[in-house]
């Protein structure tokens, strides 16, 4: 080791030398360095001295600590030693003092019995006047002096458990002394039990009492919790000792909170002061009787009762709690019963709404204690959607009657002698779609205060029973007219409430759309929808087709006069049948638009097609060209009269339909036969629908076209067909042509031969 000692020294001084050429070599490369080697040389000089004074001090420093270690070493051996020694004594003395411990049991059990005594004479005071004590705490509890009662009952207590302790700390197995005992104060146990009793009373009408005696009621808290420290004192000492006394523990705390959840629960229960029989508000009333004892209470609970209990009972959040389930209880009851729908509706807008709204527990004075997003949901989900699914089944049964029940009214209305109401534009109108859709209006502000998506359910439930009820509605008025038509002086004023029925339509449509707008967030449209605007519609057009059949049906005996020897004499048919269409349409500007501008359009067009009819069916020939003129110029005058009348109602561009009559006359009127072709054709390039049996019927009534004129006339016509389909007011389209049957060509050659022979 030395040598290695010696080696390792060498390469240090090696490596110092080294190092120190190295230095010099760096400070003397320039030749003006040599000047300062002396310079170099004393500071070099005084670096080495400062190098070695730290290491003096620094060998000097780890000496001194050495030495003062192998000071204490040598301290902490005498130490031990003297250690040993003492073991060995107190090891002797333990061995000689064994038999002087077995002979100290009797000191022992003297003790014990000296312990007992004390006790017996600390408690005997106590121990001779309990009846005394128990009848004196007995009338402080009748007094309602409770802490005074407390503070005694705790003193009997005591004097008891100290004796059965110290029997039981004598002879734990001796029954009949521990027995004894019990049965001499027995008393007691009934007196904790008269004072239990009390406290409960005052914590049942705790709510009362806080406002007016709050000392009471801190005086029970308190009473309860000295309770509470007896009985885990006692508890403490069960775990040491084994024994603890009769009745222990109390638990009066657990007891205590029992207690004031019974009683909110009986609160809440006890709101419910009328049954449904009685008032078929109950529930409403029931649901705002609660709300208001609940709100009031728990104002108190803050602003006074959590005064009245340690910090440490978290107060108000408990009787939150207690009052939110015991609220919860009752409106699972409630919603166990069979409530009809407007009930449903009640207490689900109760629960859902107003329960966390500021009406009750988000209530300014409530807000800043509790955090009402916490609460647990009043109802459970499956609860709430059985009770909308109950709702919306007698909603789907009520709304039925009361439509069926609507209708059934609106339809005793149209048997009245009187017109029907009109509006305050002078339109007829009925009381149905305001009575149908008030039903509606109310249903969906009910539903809406439930929830949004219900309201939307509610909603589309009322348009798909509009859309049955409509179709009631149309098969109604179906029969409404076929009635009519079996008498028609009968009911008074058919034409009037048919308009009624058509403008209903209109005020059908109005209001949906009012409804959609107002109670749905959707702008998609419903599944019945569409079939709820076919079916009013087809209503509306059915009632327009009923009134103009009515009016045709009055109009028949003069269209039959049309283009009959008696028109061709003179006949006043086409001014009867104007004065009798203008005098309908009196009652038909009741008609709402856009109704009564397409029953203007259609009465005009079956005009026309009846007045062509009659042209079609060939009821007279024209003998003469002065015959044919005359003719001709009456029905360009007639044309114009239709006209005049029907710009007159509508203001509407007939031309077109009027102009057919007039292209018509322009076919008879023409004097030069071989320009007839011409003629013709112009009348099928204005009217593309006309057939060849209608260029056959009007050669045949014009009378002068012969049988190769018909036939060429037919023929470069067929050749030539022009397609009709995209015509948007086709006029002959639906004109058919009476053909001459086997029966009507005999009866025509027997009235031909009668005459022969007449």
């Amino acid at each position: 080791e030395s040598v290695h000692g010696l080696h390792t020294m060498e390469e240090t001084s090696r490596e110092a030398v080294a190092t120190a050429v190295q230095r010099v070599a760096g400070m003397l490369q320039r030749s003006d360095q040599l000047d300062k080697v002396e310079q170099y040389r004393r500071r070099e000089a005084r670096k080495k001295a400062s190098v070695e004074a730290r290491l003096k001090a620094a060998i000097q420093s780890q000496l001194d600590g050495v030495r003062t270690g192998l000071t204490q070493l040598h301290s902490a051996l005498l130490d031990v030693k003297d250690i040993q020694g003492s073991l060995a004594d107190v090891s002797k003395d333990w061995r000689q003092s064994i038999n002087t411990i077995e002979n100290l049991k009797d000191v022992k059990d003297a003790v014990v019995q000296h312990s007992q005594l004390a006790s017996a004479v600390e408690n005997l005071k106590n121990i001779f006047s309990v009846p005394q004590i128990v009848s004196g705490t007995t009338l402080l509890i009748e007094q309602a002096e409770l802490l005074q009662a407390h503070r005694k009952l705790m003193e009997l207590e005591c004097s008891r458990d100290d004796l059965m302790y110290e029997q039981y700390r004598m002879d734990s197995k001796n029954t009949s002394d521990m027995n004894l005992i019990s049965i001499y104060f027995e008393d007691v146990q009934e007196l904790s039990d008269e004072l239990a009793k009390q406290l409960w009373m005052v914590l049942q009408r705790a709510i009362v009492t806080v406002r007016r005696d709050p000392t009471m009621l801190v005086s029970v808290v308190r009473i309860i919790e000295r309770e509470e420290k007896i009985d885990r004192r006692m508890v403490d000492r069960k775990k040491q000792t084994g024994f603890i006394p009769p009745g222990r523990p109390k638990r009066w705390k657990d007891k205590m909170f029992e207690v004031l959840e019974c009683t909110v629960g009986t609160r809440i229960e006890g709101t419910q002061s009328v049954t449904r029989e009685a008032d078929k508000m109950w529930l409403v009333r029931l649901l705002e009787i609660t709300r208001k004892y609940v709100l009031d209470d728990l104002i108190i609970v803050k602003n006074l009762m959590v005064q009245c209990f340690p910090q440490h009972y978290d107060t108000f959040n408990r009787f939150f709690g207690l009052y939110h389930n015991a609220v919860s209880a009752r409106v699972k009851e409630l919603a166990s019963e069979d409530l009809e729908a407007n009930e449903i509706v009640s207490l689900l807008t109760w629960v859902l709404n107003t329960y966390k709204s500021e009406e009750m527990m988000g209530h300014s004075e409530l807000y800043s204690e509790c955090d009402i997003n916490q609460l647990e949901p009043l109802l459970p989900q499956d609860v709430v959607d059985e009770l909308l699914s109950k709702y919306v089944q007698t909603f789907t049964s009520n709304i039925t009657g009361w439509l069926r029940k609507a209708l059934e009214t609106d339809k005793k209305d149209w048997q009245k002698e009187t017109e029907p109401e009109a509006d305050q534009d002078g339109y007829y109108q009925t009381t149905l779609p305001a009575i149908v859709f008030q039903m509606f209006e109310q249903n969906l502000q009910v539903a809406a205060q439930i929830d949004g998506d219900f309201k939307e359910q509610v909603l589309k439930l009322c348009l798909k029973q509009m859309n049955t009820f409509l179709i009631r509605y149309r098969e109604e008025a179906m029969t409404y007219k076929e009635e009519h038509l079996r008498d028609r002086q009968l009911p008074l004023c058919y034409v009037q409430y048919m308009i009624a029925i058509i403008n209903n339509c209109q005020t059908f449509k109005e209001s949906i759309n009012s409804l959609k707008r107002k109670y749905s967030q959707s702008s998609e449209p419903t599944d019945s929808d569409a079939a709820i605007e076919r079916t009013l519609n087809e209503v509306a057009k059915e009632g327009c087709q009923f009134l103009l059949d009515e009016v045709f049906l009055d109009l028949e005996h003069h269209l039959n006069e049309l283009l009959t020897r008696k028109w061709v004499t003179g006949s006043h048919a086409v001014d009867t049948i104007c004065v009798t269409v203008e005098d309908y349409f009196n009652d038909f500007n009741k008609i709402k638009k856009p109704f009564n501008q397409e029953m203007t359009s259609e009465a005009l067009r079956r005009v026309v097609v009846e007045y062509i009819k009659a042209v079609m069916q060939k009821r007279i020939t024209f003998k003469n060209a002065d015959e044919r003129r005359e003719g001709a110029e009456r029905m360009i005058k007639e044309a114009d009269q239709f006209k005049f009348l029907f710009r007159k109602l509508a203001g509407e561009d007939t031309d077109r339909l009027c102009g057919a009559i007039a292209a018509i006359a322009e076919v008879f009127k023409l004097t030069d036969p071989t320009l007839l072709f011409l003629e013709v054709t112009t009348l099928v390039s204005k009217y593309p629908d006309i057939r060849e049996e209608h260029i056959q019927a009007l050669l045949a009534v014009r009378g002068d076209a012969s049988r190769e004129m018909r036939q060429m006339i037919i023929g470069t016509l067929s050749e030539n067909k022009v397609s009709y389909s995209g015509l948007t007011q086709p006029i002959f389209k639906d004109i058919t042509v009476p053909t001459i049957t086997m029966t009507t060509m005999t009866t025509m050659t027997s009235m031909a031969t009668a005459k022969l022979l007449k």
